[in-house]
């Protein structure tokens, strides 16, 4: 890996990395980065834009500082949170992920949730799947 010169980059570059891998490897999408990497952004939208904005916050609070770029990237918090139920949410993450799968767009979302649990504490995805409905916290719950 190509070195930035700058320790708080090199570490974050190198955490995202890890975690765009986990997504890689259960999806066997080797060499396809552009797929993590949408996965990532579209579950992190979606999840974030139904969370209030102080709960966003302690959430993103864990992320690795390029992750958390991701998560705020095009983030208009004078709009959240949206009350969307579990068939919505899906709805959406498949919305923005551009690509097609041969698998449920629910794998797809617990996949990245599993992912991020490298970085976000259990406590903050009580927190989160708290202020989810019930079917929908279910679903995340179970990746």
């Amino acid at each position: 890996m190509a070195s930035t010169g700058f320790d708080v980059f090199d570490e974050t570059v190198q955490k995202t990395n890890l975690l765009l891998k986990a997504i890689e490897t259960e999806f066997d999408w080797e060499k396809r980065r552009h797929q993590s990497y949408a996965a990532l952004r579209a579950v992190l939208h979606v999840l974030r834009d139904r969370l209030t904005v102080e709960e966003a916050a302690q959430f993103a609070a864990q992320l690795p500082l390029l992750v958390k770029g991701i998560f705020y990237d095009g983030w208009d918090p004078s709009d959240v949170p949206k009350k969307i139920n579990r068939e919505v949410f899906v709805e959406e993450v498949r919305r923005r992920f551009p690509y097609a799968m041969d698998r449920r767009i629910e794998d797809l979302i617990t996949t990245v949730l599993k992912a991020l649990r490298s970085y976000v504490s259990e406590g903050e995805l009580e927190d989160v799947y708290s202020m989810l409905p019930k079917d929908l916290s279910r679903m995340l719950k179970t990746g």
